[in-house]
């Protein structure tokens, strides 16, 4: 007759059930999830994580996907208590690229095998939908074999448009959390959930790649948050998911809040996996910089893409989401230590837009 199981046995069971229903079919019910959250142990998330793993290895194989980031202002007209370049701080020295900044990283990265580029930076309300559309143009006539992403902020359906048909193929716009009184205490008043989600789902509609995502461990946030957000991603079905811990960075309300997990921030990842195997999943900066080695940990949780700087590196200082982000490097040695850290681990960076496989068929 067996031994009747100890706790620890039958929680280590229940989360691995709960871990096989989430790969088997791309969801659970938001209480499943917080207890999958709540009481995986550390062999639960090694079982997640090796289940990612096979999972991205069966539609990626030993890929992974480099995106040249360009941070072309660090204005910005919202205010949120998270970010480093807030509109209220005043100790950020702002600035701005014009077109023949921007095409200059562009052909930087280009001449590395960078075949997509990332447009980043606050909602600055100078770079008018005209503008940004003249800067899309020549970006896709100049380097018609790469795929462009913006991550602009909130914008009203006809400037999602306008960049759309002027060539962009992707929109960055983390939704931050799900739950709209968690969204409510990281932001100002007049800045809401409703309007972010709308915006994601506009993007969607066009026809954007859309990537949202979320910070683990920001300021109040509960395990039933975090529920809420793999549940939201979970039916928005995103191309795209940037998620990262939550690092304060100085100047801001937040300064002193503790910084989000790295563990589970990981555990999350394989689950995002798990629950959208083909999704484009970044191992960001952010983890990077929370612990050394933590790129390469996010791409052994199953993530298949990373971004690599092309800003001028006379500016990159003045663009600090949080403290500590790394900002200093040659551009084409930074390129060459991320092949040569992941070929360590058996991945290959390759020479392709890395479209979502859906929009790649």
């Amino acid at each position: 007759m067996p031994l009747p199981l100890t706790t620890d046995r039958r929680r280590t069971g229940a989360a691995r059930a709960l871990i096989d229903r989430l790969s088997a079919e791309g969801r659970l019910p938001v209480d499943d999830l917080e207890t999958l959250i709540r009481t995986a142990t550390d062999a639960d998330r090694a079982y997640a994580r090796e289940a990612a793993v096979a999972v991205a290895h069966e539609n990626f194989g030993n890929r992974v996907f480099v995106r040249g980031l360009i941070e072309f202002s660090n204005h910005c007209r919202q205010d949120c208590f998270y970010c480093g370049i807030r509109k209220s701080n005043r100790e950020t020295e702002r600035y701005r690229l014009d077109a023949e900044q921007i095409l200059a990283c562009c052909a930087a990265g280009h001449a590395l095998g960078y075949r997509t580029f990332v447009l980043q930076s606050g909602e600055d309300s100078r770079y008018t939908t005209e503008v940004l559309v003249d800067i899309i143009g020549r970006i896709r006539a100049t380097y018609p074999d790469c795929a462009i992403t913006l991550s602009v902020g909130e914008r009203g359906r006809s400037a999602y448009q306008a960049f759309f048909d002027a060539g962009a193929n992707r929109f960055l716009l983390r939704h931050e959390t799900a739950t709209a009184d968690h969204y409510a205490r990281l932001h100002p008043a007049g800045q809401t959930l409703a309007t972010r989600m709308e915006c994601l789902r506009t993007l969607k509609d066009i026809g954007f790649q859309t990537g949202a995502g979320f910070m683990v461990g920001s300021p109040f946030q509960t395990v039933g948050d975090l529920a809420r957000d793999l549940a939201f991603l979970a039916e928005l079905r995103p191309h795209m998911v940037g998620m990262g811990p939550f690092l304060p960075q100085h100047s801001t309300p937040f300064r002193d809040e503790q910084a989000g997990d790295v563990d589970l921030t990981l555990f999350l990842l394989s689950l995002v996996r798990l629950m959208l195997p083909t999704v484009l999943l970044p191992s960001t900066t952010a983890l990077g910089t929370a612990r050394s080695g933590g790129r390469e940990a996010g791409i052994l949780a199953g993530a298949n893409v990373i971004m690599l700087n092309l800003s001028p590196t006379d500016l990159r200082p003045k663009y600090l989401l949080y403290d500590n982000k790394p900002v200093s490097g040659d551009i084409a040695e930074m390129t060459q230590a991320a092949r040569a850290s992941l070929g360590a681990l058996g991945y290959e960076i390759v020479v392709d837009r890395g479209d979502h496989p859906e929009v790649a068929r």
